[in-house]
């Protein structure tokens, strides 16, 4: 871990060069496999296997080290002392160590939904419009995690919510086809919710049309936001919003669709432009899923797969996507 993963806070649970981030290692292997997707494209079968044989490897040590019993541990100090453990007074459970078992691929299936369902359990707290990093904040431990440590309990990264890591914690739950908790945390997260009432605004305090970096959980300061502007958490909500739960991915030429979408949406439309064409989506749920896509047609005509060539042809062209509880067999 260093000085340091993603949670920067965190700059000295492992700064004598022994500590390691339980998080990184499912980052490395998410990182691994898409370089050995790209080694594969230029023709390098060499590297890519070596790269998916570390990947591999890399999941199964932190299968056989991570695991806490109903979640993974966020760290090891450099003395081996676990991070985001039961066993731990502060710092029980982090988000991120859950949410990318998920978006990595690289967990037991089992383990990963079980995480996840920790982080819904006792990280989501739908009163205050909250999804925490970590809880409990970092208070009464006499370790010293790093810089983290000297926010207050319940500011910024210690224990509030971190809306970029709260972002993943709502992709990795639709990977796990839960279009319904998705789009409500989606929806919990919307800085235009927090500010919808006269009282809430007064909580909130910042700007209600930009995305805050955080928003505190302290007793003293519950709901209220703070750093906006912040255009980290900014673009992973566009692409949560756009790509994992109403499912329009661009792949190169392609677009690829996918939804994963609450059970009680009954159809939804999205307008997609390349240069000068443009995608008009129709997509209909008539069976009332969250995931599946039946049939997909692209100006009236029955694709194999759910992906479409990106035309650049300046046209205007009508996508009809059918979503049902048996999905269509991809090509």
């Amino acid at each position: 871990m260093g000085s340091g993963d993603w949670n920067d806070g965190m700059n000295r649970v492992g700064i004598e060069g022994r500590g390691e981030s339980v998080w990184l290692g499912w980052f490395l292997c998410a990182t691994l496999t898409r370089f050995a997707r790209l080694c594969e494209g230029r023709g390098d079968q060499i590297q890519a296997a070596a790269y998916r044989q570390r990947a591999a490897e890399l999941g199964q040590a932190i299968e056989a080290s991570a695991w806490d019993g109903a979640w993974y541990r966020r760290a090891y100090y450099d003395d081996g002392t676990p991070l985001g453990s039961a066993v731990n007074n502060d710092c029980q459970i982090d988000s991120i160590a859950q949410s990318w078992a998920v978006l990595s691929g690289a967990s037991d299936p089992g383990r990963a939904t079980q995480a996840m369902e920790s982080v819904a359990d006792r990280l989501v707290h739908p009163s205050d419009q909250l999804v925490l990093l970590l809880a409990p904040p970092f208070e009464q431990t006499p370790r010293d995690p790093g810089y983290i440590k000297g926010y207050p309990p319940g500011i910024r990264e210690n224990g509030a919510q971190y809306t970029h890591a709260a972002l993943w914690a709502v992709w990795a739950f639709a990977e796990l086809g839960q279009g319904d908790r998705a789009e409500s945390l989606f929806r919990l997260l919307n800085p235009i919710y927090h500010s919808d009432t006269p009282k809430k605004a007064a909580q909130y305090m910042v700007e209600p049309y930009v995305i805050a970096a955080d928003v505190y959980s302290a007793s003293s300061h519950v709901g209220r936001g703070g750093w906006t502007w912040y255009t980290g958490s900014s673009g992973w909500m566009y692409r949560v919003g756009l790509e994992a739960i109403l499912g329009i991915r661009r792949i190169g030429q392609t677009l690829r669709i996918d939804p994963c979408i609450p059970k009680t949406w009954s159809s939804y439309q999205v307008t997609y432009r390349v240069g000068e064409t443009t995608f008009q989506i129709s997509v209909e749920n008539p069976a009332g899923v969250n995931r599946g896509v039946r049939q997909i047609k692209l100006d009236g005509n029955v694709l194999n797969g759910n992906e479409i060539p990106l035309l650049d042809d300046g046209g205007r062209h009508q996508v009809n996507v059918l979503l049902s509880a048996v999905a269509a067999t991809t090509g």
